[in-house]
């Protein structure tokens, strides 16, 4: 007990886990080359206006080929932390293009039924801005490397610090949850 009697009160920071793409470098170049040559009519979808850019641009798989890699990396990755075995699992993504001076606002994805949420770096230039978790008292600055995935529950708030590089920081995030079949309503 504290000194007033009550219970002393416990912090506890939710489990983030990391792992690496295997040939991400040559997988890397090709999305960044292909990234580069799109427009804004390729892009499915525009979401979340802040800061003059739209932080969350939605394509579909197959116009960038190589990010079905890295989407599958993501979802062996997420299977063995939420030990999903081989049922059916849903994974939803969108691309974050970060120019200089930009960072992106504290958020979560915590929506409907998501279980796992994560990010993969495709290019990270030097001081591009560390991603902040936060879990009330506990902060987490984490220093990303292309090539890298981050996972973490939707739950966990977090944000991107001002890209202070002169080049594009672009990463790759994803959701993941349960099929229709699978779903806890």
């Amino acid at each position: 007990m504290g000194s007033h009697g009550k219970a002393p009160r416990l912090w506890t920071a939710p489990t983030v886990h990391g792992s690496t793409l295997p040939d991400g470098e040559r997988i890397n170049h090709r999305i960044l080359t292909a990234f580069g040559a799109l427009t804004e009519e390729d892009f499915s979808r525009r979401t979340h206006y802040f800061g003059g850019r739209f932080e969350n641009l939605y394509l579909d798989r197959d116009r960038i080929p190589e990010l079905q890699t890295v989407l599958d990396r993501a979802e062996a990755c997420a299977r063995q932390i939420l030990a999903w075995g081989s049922r059916p699992l849903r994974c939803g993504f969108w691309l974050n293009a970060q120019g200089s001076g930009q960072s992106t606002s504290e958020h979560t994805h915590e929506e409907i039924d998501e279980l796992l949420s994560g990010v993969y770096y495709l290019r990270v230039p030097e001081g591009s801005g560390d991603i902040v978790l936060t879990a009330g008292r506990l902060t987490m600055h984490v220093t990303p490397e292309a090539g890298m995935f981050l996972f973490f529950p939707p739950s966990l708030s977090h944000r991107v610090e001002i890209n202070r590089s002169d080049g594009l920081r672009l990463s790759l995030a994803f959701n993941f949850g349960p099929m229709d079949e699978d779903r806890h309503d």
